[in-house]
């Protein structure tokens, strides 16, 4: 059976222009105005509406061990709320720890999506350690079709990495043409400033920003700077989320380093105020690195107004406030980290970016879908309306008026850090290869339908 999008308003990174999009075979095959629907075409009227290509989320946890508990999406949860959310694709940070073995990992992520999923997805393979067998590993993994790892420059004898880990690690990457996706912070001074701040008896979650200050994460990415000049590799810096860290990179890439920065909806929207909100809700926002003071989100918003920072993700990781952020409640150390926004990142940023006159349409569309596949080997199968590509379709009402709520999400946690918080537009269908998998916000699709994209490196 085809689809057969009609009347709407096409946009995409770099065009905008009313047409029809008839798929077929799980791709676009035409794009015209006035086109005549097949036979046993599915119609749908987007008159008055914009279609976008469909958003990837370039850095989600879904199965995640960490801290002493597990995040509590499951595929089956989190593909629910991406889609709603007008997220097509997600990129999962697959984490072994230092202890475990790099292939079994990836077989073991791989286990929690396939056949669970309703939309497509991809990894980014972790780097906890570079031991005798890591590069073989890390080798077939690339084969099996991974373009990305990732590291930690943080969690000191969990996940995070050496720095002879480090090297080896870049080292591979810029032979296998693979980019090195890295949480950049010391770790080192993380660790010191913790047992200095709970030696003072500060153990509530305001403690847990003064543990990880803005020139921590900068020291985190000129540390990986450093790295990846002498190396020559590609770099990719998550979750950057202040002045500082930005200068730094801005620096690198000055110097000629390869570097991409990605921001998340959290520090555009979110400031460290509300880590500090009494009676153990702060817990609610800890995420590493933390929320900033308000004057960075004017620094990330031009960031990405001007290019330089390229993406938007979540780093989504759902726990629960009453049964697990609670395991911090005497030491701040102890509140599992993330901030779960996976469904709600689109809305977030078309109302508090484009309807907020921050960003326009095009880069809208580029920071949240197309410059993540071109920077992840997805594009252009994904990130963009052309013949040929697949048909991830957003069908997006600018005209919708709703609130956030916890009561009505999709993820599978029990709070919302943005409460009651007025959305502008939503996606109104969203299509996945080509079949309706959102229709006013309900999910319609089919789980299991989603596929493992095999990524190819590309960078050189």
């Amino acid at each position: 059976m085809s689809l057969l999008i009609k009347n709407g308003e096409i946009v995409t990174a770099s065009e905008r222009y009313a047409a029809d999009i008839l798929c077929e075979n799980e791709t676009i095959t035409r794009i015209d105005r006035n086109i005549t629907p097949p036979k046993d075409a599915e119609v749908i009227d987007a008159k008055g509406k914009f279609v976008f290509p469909g958003f990837i989320d370039p850095h989600v946890h879904i199965y995640l061990p960490f801290m002493g508990t597990f995040a509590k999406d499951t595929y089956e949860t989190a593909s629910r709320a991406a889609l709603v959310g007008g997220t097509t694709t997600l990129i999962e940070m697959c984490c072994p720890s230092r202890k475990d073995d790099a292939l079994k990992s990836f077989e073991l992520w791989m286990k929690q999506a396939v056949g669970r999923s309703a939309c497509d997805f991809t990894f980014h393979m972790g780097v906890a350690k570079f031991d005798n067998k890591t590069g073989k590993q890390l080798r077939q993994i690339v084969k099996r079709g991974i373009s990305s790892f990732k590291i930690f420059l943080a969690y000191k004898g969990a996940f995070g990495v050496d720095d002879t880990d480090l090297y080896r690690t870049l080292k591979l990457a810029k032979e296998l043409g693979v980019i090195v996706t890295a949480h950049c912070e010391n770790e080192t001074l993380i660790a010191e400033l913790q047992k200095e701040l709970l030696a003072a008896g500060k153990t509530d979650p305001g403690g847990h920003y003064e543990s990880r200050p803005p020139r921590v994460e900068a020291e985190g990415v000129q540390h990986l700077m450093t790295f990846a000049e002498l190396t020559g590799a590609a770099t990719y810096i998550v979750h950057l989320s202040c002045r500082e860290a930005l200068d730094q990179a801005i620096a690198a890439r000055q110097r000629g380093v390869r570097v991409s920065v990605e921001t998340l909806i959290q520090y555009l929207t979110l400031d460290k105020t509300c880590a500090e909100r009494p009676k153990f809700e702060g817990a609610k926002y800890i995420m590493s690195p933390p929320l900033r003071d308000r004057s960075n989100q004017t620094v990330l918003w031009n960031g990405l107004r001007d290019g330089l920072v390229q993406t938007v993700a979540t780093d989504h990781c759902p726990f629960d406030f009453k049964t697990q952020k609670v395991m911090g409640k005497n030491d701040f150390t102890k509140i599992p980290n993330g901030i779960p926004s996976l469904e709600d990142r689109i809305n977030l940023l078309y109302t508090y970016g484009v309807k907020a006159g921050k960003i326009d349409l095009h880069t809208f569309v580029n920071v949240a879908s197309t410059q993540v596949a071109k920077t992840f080997d997805l594009f252009p199968r994904k990130g963009t309306i052309q013949p040929g590509a697949d048909a991830d379709l957003v069908v997006f009402d600018p005209d919708y008026r709703g609130r956030i709520s916890a009561r009505t999400q999709h993820m599978n946690v029990d709070y919302s850090v943005f409460e009651g918080w007025k959305i502008e537009g939503r996606p109104a269908v969203v299509t996945v290869r080509g079949q309706v998998a959102v229709r006013n916000g309900k999910f319609v699709g089919k789980i299991g339908r989603g596929k493992f994209l095999q990524r190819k490196p590309s960078h050189f």
